[in-house]
């Protein structure tokens, strides 16, 4: 896949500061969810390249190193709707109610949204829940966003397991 190799070459060999995985493994990971939901082509291509675009930094430094030319416009069109919706309810904002969090109009961006959710809230809580300084908040942001998203517990732990099975992580 196209995309695939634009975020592997992206990430290079770097890792996370705080568990060491490869940055690699956050899509591979994300990609078997995907997979597991049936979301489209189109979503896949589009979460391998979300984390080159998701902040403000990572969008000013990629835009000019890109070729865009390249990527299919409805790709990239998914990749920048899950930017928007993602970036507004990040980790130090607060809700009231789970309904204060926007979802994406198009399916396949909240397909992508229940990837990297269950995806990241794994990895806080392997790696970080019990030393992050900002456990309590990080702890209530990934309940919401999985609340948000209707993943049941049940269903956290199926994708939990699934990933430590087929990737061993």
């Amino acid at each position: 896949m196209f995309e695939f190799d634009i975020i592997q070459a992206y990430y290079g060999t770097q890792v996370a500061q705080r568990s060491q995985m490869p940055l690699i493994q956050h899509i591979r990971e994300g990609l078997l969810i995907m997979e597991q939901e049936q979301a489209s082509d189109w979503a896949k291509r589009a979460y391998c390249l979300h984390p080159i675009f998701q902040s403000d930094e990572a969008l000013q430094s990629s835009y000019s190193n890109i070729a865009y030319s390249k990527i299919d416009s409805r790709v990239m069109l998914l990749v920048m709707e899950y930017r928007n919706i993602a970036n507004q309810y990040l980790s130090r904002r607060q809700v009231a109610h789970i309904e204060e969090i926007r979802l994406s109009p198009l399916e396949e961006v909240n397909q992508m949204l229940v990837a990297d959710k269950i995806q990241n809230c794994k990895d806080f809580e392997r790696y970080h829940k019990s030393t992050h300084p900002r456990s309590a908040e990080l702890t209530a942001y990934f309940a919401n966003w999985l609340a948000r998203l209707g993943i049941s517990q049940e269903k956290y732990a199926y994708y939990c397991a699934l990933l430590e099975k087929n990737l061993g992580v």
